[in-house]
C-alpha cells in the first residue's frame, strides 16, 4: 500500500511539472479521488456514464488529503453511486 501511495504522489508530481490531460481507468475509488480533478462513475450494464463528480481538493496534493473530511465525502459519494449500480445488477440477476 505504501508503494502505491508513493507512486501516486510521483504521478501527481510529474503532472504538476507538465500539466496535460490524462485519462486514467481504475477500480480504486480512493485512487480516483486522490489523483483526479474529475471522476467519471460508470453504470453497471450497459456501461455508460452514470455521473461525473468534480473533485475540488487543493493542489498540490499529498497523502494527507486522504484524511480530510472533504476527501471522505467524495469517496463516500462515489461508493454510494457504485453500490446503487451493484444493487441494480443483483436485482436484475435475481429476477
Amino acid at each position: 500500500m505504501q508503494t502505491r501511495t508513493v507512486m501516486q504522489e510521483l504521478l501527481l508530481d510529474v503532472w504538476q511539472k507538465s500539466p496535460k490531460t490524462i485519462v486514467m481507468v481504475t477500480h480504486d475509488i480512493e485512487e480516483a479521488v486522490f489523483l483526479a480533478d474529475r471522476v467519471v462513475v460508470m453504470s453497471s450494464r450497459p456501461g455508460s456514464v452514470k455521473e461525473i463528480i468534480d473533485i475540488d481538493l487543493e493542489r498540490p496534493r499529498d497523502y494527507r488529503v486522504k484524511n480530510t473530511e472533504k476527501f471522505m465525502e467524495y469517496k463516500v459519494r462515489c461508493s454510494d453511486i457504485i453500490r446503487e449500480e451493484s444493487m441494480k445488477l443483483i436485482s436484475a440477476v435475481n429476477e
